[in-house]
């Protein structure tokens, strides 16, 4: 593991109307630095990361903050690893919703829809502002760029047979704004322990049986398709027990249920009837006998409907509006890409510049939502990909019926890598909802603790993904207290006048007995704070790759325990303290202080710039090798040679 001397600022990438995010450095020094070994190659295309698009029929709250530092860590991290990164978020808005609430806002007048948005969605490009998010692109799906995008996706899919128009019941959730089959529902209790209506199971939004001639997605024709996605890359949905919530979803379960998730139970109902595959990573599976995976609808009729995308060439039809949202991480991507005849363009390097950053690394998303983007948007990106529809065979068709001659299917567009799947925040244990009164403003948490400790507690609580976490003002304030301790009171401790001239008096002893040109001897416990330190990078970086923000911050936090006890227990302020053990305490407590900056950087960019300013931006950076045998005197000799004599200023963390 290294760290990149010199880093070009990243060039900003965005589908033509994106609004464009001027980046704010942690420092005038530190924008030039970052984890990597190596540039990437210049073939590499850009690391995508999205988040969910905002349905901004209300203020932004806890959830919609969360989502933004999840995808903004990792944007980050990657710039630090010499990545070219694309990070888009934006505002899902059209709906339902949006009409009934713009009708409302406007005194029952129609039309004013957009209107409407605009003001919406500016809250959430201000939180985006004020929580320091550091994305490159931020989209809206009433922008004519993505109408074109939608219109695009509708004729390719209608043209090809994947579209077709009937009659759908269901239950439809306005809410939500999707339908649900009858096994997606239950019914409420009577009063007064419930109100007697049905709901839905995944999401507990009310749904009402719905009837209407709408146009339909063939999304059964690709249940095979998604088994062999998922069973095949079973990191592509993360935690492990969304994996297994995917393959559920598509009738299957885990043969061997990953201990890491929190269910497991599928399996055991399941039919055995199933092989293994002999792929190194394939997951094995038992399938559900009888299981049909559901065409779906993907339009509403005009009449309920106005504000969406029209669909093409039938105006009584509006694009149901989870088809046209999905839709925008392709816009962002610069859908339409161009076309090109190339048999080999699928992996040439031209193919990857034309998809511009396609396919997404990281989607990061709230577990509400992981149908739609485990299930429904690679149904879409698959159809896209092949050939014109082509019915089952049937026992009663003919052998030899020849197959009709079509086209050679465009390149394929690959899925997205991983869906980073997230919990939801909840208050004193309960789910936050505006009945309760418990719903948590994230910029009045940013007002009160700063927006690197806000950040910080949702990647020290919630970057771990798996389960509900609670957010409460009292966790929020332990948590200010031990990175106020452990970080912000250490770098003042360590660069306090009295050390400073301890270490100067020191050096000057040293230097009379013609040992100053040397670095002092490291024993223990600086020695093995020393190997912690040296080893802290690896392990952040193996953390951060494996998309364990939270594990990462605990190994952070683990040094920074050390390093406090070690200080305490040297008291290199102290008169009676040896000159080498106040100058090795000085030297590996600066490093520390060093180390710790650059991996906090993705999480608190603030705290991070002010800390590695306060140290002088550290000069030359070079490898980290770990506290090796045989290498430990070579890393001391390095360490000295870049915090001798550095004046180090003290600065306010927090």
């Amino acid at each position: 593991m290294a760290f990149i001397r010199h880093l070009r600022p990243p060039p900003l990438h965005f589908a033509s109307s994106c609004t464009r995010i001027r980046h704010t450095p942690w420092s005038s020094r530190q924008a030039h630095t970052s984890i990597s070994t190596s540039s990437p190659p210049p073939t590499q295309k850009p690391y995508y990361i999205t988040t969910p698009i905002f349905y901004p029929n209300a203020s932004p709250h806890i959830g919609h903050l969360y989502s933004l530092v999840a995808g903004d860590v990792f944007a980050r991290y990657q710039r630090m690893k010499g990545r070219d990164v694309v990070f888009l978020t934006g505002t899902d808005e059209h709906g339902m919703k949006i009409q009934r609430a713009a009708r409302l806002h406007f005194g029952g007048e129609a039309g004013r829809e957009k209107e409407f948005c605009d003001a919406l969605s500016e809250r959430f490009r201000d939180l985006g502002r004020r929580a320091n998010i550091s994305n490159t692109c931020f989209m809206r799906t009433s922008s004519e760029e993505h109408h074109r995008a939608v219109d695009h996706v509708w004729r390719d899919l209608y043209t090809k047979g994947f579209i077709y128009k009937s009659q759908y019941s269901g239950w439809y959730s306005i809410t939500d704004e999707c339908f649900y089959t009858d096994a997606q529902v239950s019914s409420s209790p009577p009063p007064p322990s419930g109100d007697g209506h049905c709901v839905s199971l995944e999401t507990g939004a009310t749904v009402e049986w719905t009837s209407e001639e709408n146009y339909m997605f063939r999304l059964s024709a690709f249940r095979d398709a998604l088994l062999e996605h998922y069973t095949s890359n079973p990191r592509s949905v993360y935690p492990p027990q969304y994996h297994e919530n995917v393959l559920a979803m598509l009738g299957a379960a885990p043969l061997v249920p990953n201990s890491d998730s929190a269910s497991a139970s599928a399996s055991a109902s399941a039919s055995p009837s199933t092989s293994t595959s002999a792929h190194p990573t394939q997951v094995p599976v038992a399938l559900l006998e009888n299981f049909e995976l559901g065409d779906i609808s993907i339009s509403r009729p005009r009449s309920r409907l106005e504000w969406g995308v029209p669909v093409p060439d039938d105006p009584e039809q509006t694009v149901y509006v989870w088809f046209d949202a999905l839709l925008i991480y392709l816009t962002g991507a610069g859908y339409p890409w161009p076309s090109s005849p190339s048999t080999s363009a699928s992996t040439s390097t031209a193919a990857r510049g034309r998809r511009g950053p396609w396919p997404a690394d990281i989607q990061v998303i709230g577990k509400d939502i992981l149908r739609f983007h485990a299930i429904y948007l690679p149904a879409i990106l698959l159809a896209l990909s092949g050939g014109s529809y082509q019915p089952p065979i049937t026992t009663s068709s003919p052998s030899s019926s020849p197959t009709p001659s079509s086209p050679s299917p465009p390149p394929p567009i690959p899925l997205s890598h991983t869906l980073l799947t997230h919990a939801h925040w909840t208050s004193s244990q309960k789910k936050m909802s505006k009945s309760l009164g418990n719903v948590a403003d994230p910029l009045e948490a940013m007002d009160k603790f700063g927006v690197d400790v806000a950040r910080f507690y949702m990647m020290r609580v919630g970057g771990r993904w798996r389960g509900d976490v609670d957010w409460s003002s009292e966790q929020l304030e332990k948590h200010h207290k031990e990175i106020q301790a452990q970080l912000g009171n250490y770098f003042l401790r360590i660069s306090s006048p009295r050390i400073a001239q301890r270490a100067r008096e020191a050096e000057a002893h040293r230097a009379q007995e013609a040992t100053g040109t040397k670095p002092p001897c490291v024993p223990n416990p600086n020695l093995q704070l020393l190997k912690l330190t040296l080893a802290l990078p690896a392990k952040f970086e193996q953390c951060m790759d494996q998309l364990e923000a939270g594990q990462a911050l605990a190994e952070v936090m683990n040094v920074l325990k050390v390093a406090n006890k070690v200080l305490t227990d040297l008291a290199p302020w102290s008169p009676t303290s040896l000159p080498d053990v106040v100058l090795a305490t000085r030297i590996v407590a600066l490093e520390t202080l060093f180390v710790v900056g650059r991996c906090l950087g993705p999480v608190m960019p603030g705290v991070s710039g002010r800390l590695l300013e306060g140290l002088g931006g550290a000069g030359e950076v070079d490898r980290l090798a770990g506290g090796r045998e045989g290498k430990m005197e070579v890393e001391v000799e390095r360490i000295w040679k870049r915090w001798k004599g550095r004046d180090v200023k003290g600065v306010k963390l927090f």
